[in-house]
């Protein structure tokens, strides 16, 4: 097979990959998409969802720049919650359960219709490389296929080796082969590599669980979805069940403890912290009793369900009895156990922000390959290093979000400044400045960007605009007009906060925290032009709301943001000898000298560096 030479080489169809080959394309570059299998292209390997805390966030920002997570989360979706409505707007987090195999085939449909993407059924392994330059990629089939940039997205299918019980086998996932080659190739070129571990649940046949004895979940009635670009409704949903462990199922999964890969030390790979196995919990949690298990429907046409809470490397048998004694399950049969896969990684401080290696120009590392773990972490790595590889061929300046922008800038400061040590899932409480990262206003702080850099389009852009607009002229009508105490008070009466006794502005009412903009909208004559609200309308006025009832929070973050951004702006001496400043600790000295922190705020984010080493550096430079 004969291939013309391209600009980007994307190794890998997951979430990483097809954003990455999506973004590239979308910004001009001729992109090849190299995966095992066409039919699995980001596939959901593990859970049926997309979203959840802070990822929900990840996915709106994906959408934002122009990536397409959202749309065909969107599109195939059958259950979506928003979670944490009861908490402050920082923490609401959309999730929703997908239809599998629709995801698959949707992210297939969107890119074979998106212009400059190509495709090739094959196995990567090796890279092809001149210096410190990578020049493309040698496949299993014999080819050598010549590019400017390689994407590598590789997942769990670096050297891995799957585990049930006491066998064990290589696997990228269950059924499908493991790749090899490509970790050896780079630890020649001084890579440092190493290994983690994940695993997932038993699938279990939906026709023999007794769903009367589980608690059912029903998805949200108004259902809000992640994508700002499309019109969006659904006409029905499926349910989600809980169920629950308990001492005699802890007992039976004990009788495994000693065929199990984990604690025989068979797996050397850390696993997910937040994540665990089920043997994990119950040897973490002693005290504990029971455990809640979700139970997920994983499309609008398969019985198959996915336990999530259930992960296990246990023999299949041990599997199996243990699940027959949780309640609802006493007949389960299952399609397949759960197992784990362990996998080479590369730690992350080898990236540039723009992940970039700084070993081998033109080589970018994506997704699970960079020790995180999650759909929605991957994919927005992907488009990061998608974004970034076709801005390096126009010889432009890399993008690097901010952790005052983007959740996306928070994942990967944290990955190149902290590294990991386990793999690496995102949560609101690793972001600083919540309140400006809400998901309602992902559109607010990233299309102008996008749209600026050629990936957002114009329709996009032109939708943000009259979005933009609207929220700002319902904000400017609650600022300028008044309710009187007749008109009000009742409402004050009934929410028991305390009544007026004179007119009141309407944008001041609304900073009560008892008062909500729809339930004055219901009583107010003046607001009745809101009150057919499609689905535009409510995003409009519930970021109207939020902006002014958390101005003065909002306010103070964008002070503090201010100050990091000056921080950021701060620039090191490129390969500076930290060693050279007797003031800074030992330590300090060695961390700075391998991370090469390109700001004084890379710098103050390195695990170990204390404010006194940061005040050197700056009276060092003057500041």
């Amino acid at each position: 097979m004969y291939f013309e030479p391209y600009d980007i080489i994307v190794v890998g169809a997951g979430h990483a990959g097809c954003e990455a080959a999506a973004a590239a394309a979308n910004m001009g570059s001729k992109v090849l998409l190299v995966t095992m299998d066409l039919r699995l292209m980001a596939s959901m390997s593990c859970n049926p969802a997309m979203g959840g805390i802070a990822k929900g966030q990840i996915v709106r920002e994906i959408d934002a720049m122009g990536g397409y997570s959202g749309i065909v989360s969107d599109r195939t979706m059958i259950q979506f919650r928003m979670l944490n409505k009861s908490k402050g707007p920082a923490m609401w987090s959309p999730r929703c359960q997908s239809d599998k195999m629709m995801f698959s085939a949707e992210w297939r449909s969107l890119l074979e219709k998106t212009p400059n993407v190509d495709f090739w059924q094959d196995t990567v392994v090796g890279l092809l490389i001149n210096g410190d330059q990578v020049k493309g990629v040698k496949t299993m089939m014999g080819g050598d296929i010549e590019s400017k940039a390689v994407i590598l997205t590789n997942g769990t299918f670096l050297n891995g080796l799957i585990h049930i019980g006491e066998q064990h086998f290589p696997g990228g996932r269950m059924g499908e082969v493991a790749s090899h080659g490509i970790t050896e190739q780079l630890k020649e070129f001084g890579f440092e590599a190493k290994r983690l571990k994940t695993g997932t649940p038993v699938r279990i046949d939906g026709r023999t669980i007794d769903f009367s004895k589980l608690i059912e979940q029903k998805g949200d009635e108004e259902v809000v979805g992640f994508s700002y670009t499309e019109p969006f409704t659904i006409q029905k949903q499926r349910s989600c069940w809980i169920a629950h462990t308990s001492l005699k199922v802890h007992e039976t999964l004990r009788k495994g403890f000693k065929y199990s890969p984990m604690f025989n030390g068979r797996i050397q790979g850390v696993g997910p912290r937040y994540c665990p196995s089920i043997e994990d919990k119950i040897e973490r949690f002693a005290g504990k009793d029971s455990h809640q298990l979700f139970v997920e429907p994983e499309g609008w046409t398969t019985e198959e369900y996915y336990l999530n809470g259930f992960s296990s490397s246990l023999p299949d048998y041990i599997q199996y009895e243990a699940l027959r004694q949780i309640e609802g399950f006493e007949n389960a049969k299952i399609f397949r156990p759960g197992y784990a896969i362990e996998y080479d990684y590369f730690p992350p401080e080898q990236l540039h922000h723009s992940l970039e290696t700084r070993q081998m120009h033109g080589l970018y590392f994506a997704g699970q390959i960079n020790g995180t773990t999650g759909y929605e972490e991957a994919a927005c790595q992907g488009m990061m290093a998608g974004i970034n590889a076709a801005l390096k061929l126009r010889d432009d300046e890399p993008l690097v979000l901010s952790r005052t922008e983007a959740y996306i800038g928070v994942l990967i400061d944290d990955l190149i400044t902290k590294g990991v040590d386990e793999p690496y899932r995102m949560f609101t409480s690793r972001a600083e400045y919540r309140i400006l990262l809400r998901q309602d206003n992902a559109d607010a702080r990233l299309t102008e960007l996008s749209y600026k850099l050629g990936l957002a389009k114009e329709d996009r852009y032109q939708k943000y605009l009259e979005k933009r607009q609207k929220v700002e002229d319902i904000k400017q009508f609650l600022n300028e007009h008044y309710v009187y105490p007749d008109e009000i008070n009742g409402l004050l009466e009934q929410k028991e906060s305390t009544k007026i006794d004179q007119k009141m502005k309407l944008s001041y009412l609304l900073l009560r925290p008892q008062i909500g903009l729809n339930e004055m909208i219901a009583v107010l004559s003046s607001l009745e032009n809101y009150r057919n609200q499609d689905r535009f309308m409510k995003e409009c006025l519930e970021e109207a709301e939020i902006e002014i009832k958390y101005a003065s929070y909002i306010e103070k973050e964008n002070e503090l943001a201010d100050k990091l951004r000056r921080l950021e702006n701060v620039k090191l001496p490129k390969d500076f000898d930290f060693h050279s400043l007797q003031s800074l600790s030992y330590e300090s000295r060695e961390k700075l000298n391998k991370y090469q922190p390109k700001t004084l705020g890379e710098a103050s984010r390195i695990s170990g560096i204390s404010p006194a080493d940061i005040n050197v550096l700056a009276i060092f430079l003057g500041r």
